[in-house]
């Protein structure tokens, strides 16, 4: 049989960190690409929003231009009460009629062969009267943003 020596004369080697600064580049880069910036921090509260009944695909979401509806946050309530107003980028109204004004300004940025993707997502708080999201709706419609589709249904008795 053979003996076991037990010197510990051996000495660790050392780590190999010369693809460490590599590593961390492609960490960080790949953090950059999947990481989103808000554009727009919401000063409206819309915390209660109503359930979804369909889903659509967006083509492109660089094209999504955002309104919100809800009461203003406390740090706003001061400035514009707390009745439910509509914020359109960085500006808060209680006037529908800025939303036609708003569209066309996004609209006008946007090349002519994608304006048909453009979309507008309304986000609304379920609590809001549904007055404020008819005249929001009335003003996407006259902006030809909005198309919809009415059918009556005849009830069969």
């Amino acid at each position: 049989m053979g003996k076991f020596n037990k010197s510990g004369g051996r000495e660790m080697p050392e780590l190999n960190t010369s693809s460490l600064p590599d590593l961390v580049f492609a960490f960080l880069f790949f953090i950059m690409m999947v990481t989103t910036i808000r554009e727009v921090t919401p000063k409206v509260s819309y915390n209660n929003l109503p359930k979804a009944t369909e889903l659509t695909k967006l083509e492109e979401k660089s094209l999504v231009t955002f309104v919100y509806i809800g009461k203003p946050n406390e740090a706003y309530q001061a400035m514009y009460g707390t009745k439910p107003c509509i914020q359109l980028n960085d500006q808060i109204t209680q006037d529908p009629g800025a939303v036609y004004t708003y569209v066309k300004q996004e609209e006008s940025k946007i090349k002519d062969d994608r304006k048909k993707l453009m979309t507008v997502s309304i986000k609304g708080d379920r609590d809001t009267k549904m007055h404020i999201f008819e005249q929001v709706k009335y003003e996407l419609r006259r902006a030809d943003v909005l198309n919809l589709n009415y059918s009556a249904r005849k009830d069969v008795k």
